[in-house]
């Protein structure tokens, strides 16, 4: 009987029992499940974050530990002795290795012709950005965080996942979980909280606005481009070249013409396979005792907060360039100032259709929405340097 009681002291009911913290974890999650599979909210992120946040919180799974982990520092000794699945995946978050080799997907998916056509728009990527640092700014002088931990934050409003990932694990691993949440899930819902605002700073006359067909890019001009833009940055900002170097080596896999096997590569399978262990990894960070404090509030609505500054920002540069230009520039591409790739650039276009049906703007959003990834970037490094 007594082998009973000690089997029955064991199980996840028991533990369960103890600590009802547990369930509302598993319940978070399997909200996550039902954003990412019912209503397809960024579900090839959101589904392995979620099923990570329900693994590292099952109580006696012991899949994750964060005490391995503390203080910034991994415990070598202990995690060779006691570490559990989702720890060892998760050394490619604590490492810097996982958002890295995402964003070689990403320059591997990304084209940057649209942005070479008309460079204005590298000043609305820019502009993109201004939701990072107001947010940081913030977050140190109103709501007690540390400059760490506030550029932590701040980094959500780039709408850039690894890149926030990739910052917090640099600057604030304890939040990590609710940093990555955040950012996921502002990304997944671009098309809810962008329109309200590009509606509010646009008249109906401006979102009409018809811009020029991008003239034909050269493929001399792409190759040069992410060489160029790698040597630059390195030298600029040299804690952004992880990121941007990355970013660069992605496109110019795809742009070369010579290496079309390792370009479907990094768009496909390194892509997929990273992203199944950014997620799961990033989710077990997600524990109760990190999870379920205040300060997870104030992330997220600092967050929401960065997203939408960022938006209006774009769409506000885009207002102030138009008083000084011929040919004008319709701000709902503003916009797609922030990283978010392609989500924000389709969004332009789906209200530049609404107010003109027939007004392609894909394209010409596409330019300041990967001019966003390189600010974000950029932007990361920056905050690196200062409070690392």
């Amino acid at each position: 009987m007594q082998n009973v009681i000690e089997f029955l002291k064991q199980t996840g009911f028991y533990l369960l029992a103890g600590d009802y913290r547990y369930l509302v974890m598993i319940l978070i999650s399997v909200v996550l499940l039902y954003l990412a599979i019912a209503r397809k909210f960024e579900p090839l992120l959101l589904l392995p974050i979620a099923i990570g946040m329900l693994l590292s919180n099952l109580p006696g799974a012991n899949i994750y530990h964060a005490e391995l982990f503390a203080q910034g520092k991994v415990n070598w000794q202990a995690l060779a002795a006691t570490g559990g699945l989702l720890d060892y995946l998760y050394l490619g978050v604590k490492l810097g290795i996982y958002p890295c080799l995402i964003f070689i997907g990403v320059g591997a998916m990304t084209d940057f012709g649209p942005l070479l056509a008309n460079p204005k728009s590298l000043l609305l990527g820019a502009a993109g950005q201004l939701g990072i640092f107001l947010t940081y700014t913030g977050a140190v002088l109103f709501l007690g965080f540390s400059p760490a931990q506030g550029g932590s934050i701040g980094i959500i409003g780039g709408a850039d996942g690894p890149t926030a990932i990739f910052v917090a694990t640099k600057l604030a691993p304890e939040l990590l979980g609710p940093i990555a949440v955040a950012a996921y899930s502002y990304m997944a819902l671009v098309p809810v909280i962008q329109p309200p605002i590009m509606h509010a700073l646009t008249t109906k006359k401006e979102r009409q606005i018809i811009m020029k067909p991008l003239r034909t890019v050269s493929r001399l001009e792409k190759i040069v481009f992410p060489i160029a833009v790698t040597i630059f940055v390195a030298f600029l900002v040299p804690s952004a070249t992880p990121l941007i170097g990355s970013l660069m080596l992605g496109n110019l896999l795809r742009e070369s013409g010579v290496t079309e096997r390792l370009s479907k590569t990094a768009q496909n399978e390194l892509m997929n396979i990273t992203t199944i262990f950014l997620g799961l990894s990033v989710g077990a960070t997600a524990t109760a005792n990190i999870f379920l404090t205040w300060s997870t509030i104030k992330i997220l609505l600092l967050g929401v907060l960065a997203f939408a500054i960022g938006t209006a920002g774009g769409v506000l540069l885009a207002k102030f360039m138009n008083l000084f230009l011929k040919e004008k520039i319709n701000p709902l591409i503003g916009s797609a100032g922030v990283s978010a790739v392609p989500m924000a650039a389709r969004v332009s276009q789906v209200e530049g259709q609404k107010a003109r049906p027939g007004n392609y703007l894909l394209m010409h959003a596409m330019g300041p929405n990967v001019a966003g990834v390189i600010g974000s970037a950029i932007a990361a490094g920056v905050l690196i340097a200062l409070f690392s």
